[in-house]
């Protein structure tokens, strides 16, 4: 099965009503179905928060790296696997786990000189949760990253004039039309951030990136994902991300359906992905 049909099969079991706390029916078929796919690969540990009495789990999936130098510090790639009441998530966050499953498949198969560690947070939708219990364990038993990267919304695009908006003042700077993906990284991951678009091109699919000073308070909407806890942590971390509602009309809406997604563009950028990491 070719790549873009992975990614879609992915998209018809994830994309579903799946709020932790509304559609707890939907919620858990979503987490079983990740624990599956991780399992092909690996064992997958389960680290586990609790929210004023309920327990969100974050799904991992650990993989080694094939070089010889003994305690690299891992290169962690997360997805949130929540939605919002009332909408199937196709791009938020359905692509961004689907592209996690299959970026977990190509690199079981295929080591990188890095280990890995894929996680598939719970309950970003309710203030980055998962991301940031995570962040705080990490911080506190002192592990390094290499760097982290969140998948925040993969597949809509929009080569319409007009239909990409900024926060005030990069629409100076960046295109007008929504059909590139970005990267948003802190200052600590620009050689990253430039390498990791330029894989990303070369392998057809247009790409952004920008640097954000001081944890992204700056510029707000650089920290709506789960890099945001690691950023405030200390961590090299970098958004991968469509930009969300500054592109896609149905952000957080019902209509948030895989048949407003172009599934060509989520396919070069998961293939752009697999090529920058393979890199780093």
């Amino acid at each position: 099965m070719n790549l873009k049909k992975l990614l879609q099969t992915h998209l018809t079991f994830i994309a579903r009503d799946r709020d932790p706390y509304l559609a707890t029916g939907g919620h858990f078929f979503v987490q079983q179905y990740i624990k599956e796919q991780f399992e092909q690969s690996g064992s997958v540990e389960i680290h586990t928060f609790e929210v004023n009495g309920k327990v969100g789990k974050n799904l991992i999936l650990n993989l080694p790296g094939r070089s010889r130098h003994q305690n690299l510090p891992p290169i962690l790639i997360a997805a949130h696997y929540d939605a919002v009441p009332g909408t199937p998530g196709a791009d938020d966050n359905a692509t961004g786990v689907a592209v996690l499953l299959e970026l977990a498949r190509m690199f079981a198969t295929q080591p990188i000189k890095y280990p890995l560690q894929l996680v598939a947070f719970d309950m970003e939708e309710y203030g980055l949760l998962g991301s940031a219990d995570y962040a705080a364990k990490l911080k506190q038993e002192k592990r390094s990253l290499r760097l982290m990267m969140s998948l925040e919304m993969l597949g809509y695009c929009d080569a319409t004039p007009g239909s990409q908006n900024y926060p005030s003042p990069l629409e100076r700077f960046y295109p007008n039309r929504g059909d590139f993906i970005a990267l948003i990284g802190n200052l600590r991951t620009l050689p990253d951030l430039i390498n990791l678009s330029r894989s990303i091109r070369q392998s057809g699919t247009p790409s952004e990136w920008l640097p954000v000073p001081n944890r992204g308070l700056i510029v707000r909407d650089t920290r709506r994902s789960d890099h945001a806890p690691f950023w405030d942590a200390g961590y090299p971390a970098i958004m991968v991300t469509d930009t969300a509602n500054m592109r896609n009309p149905h952000y957080h809406k019902p209509s948030d359906t895989i048949a407003t997604l172009n599934l060509d563009f989520l396919t070069g950028v998961c293939q752009g992905l697999e090529r920058g990491i393979r890199k780093l």
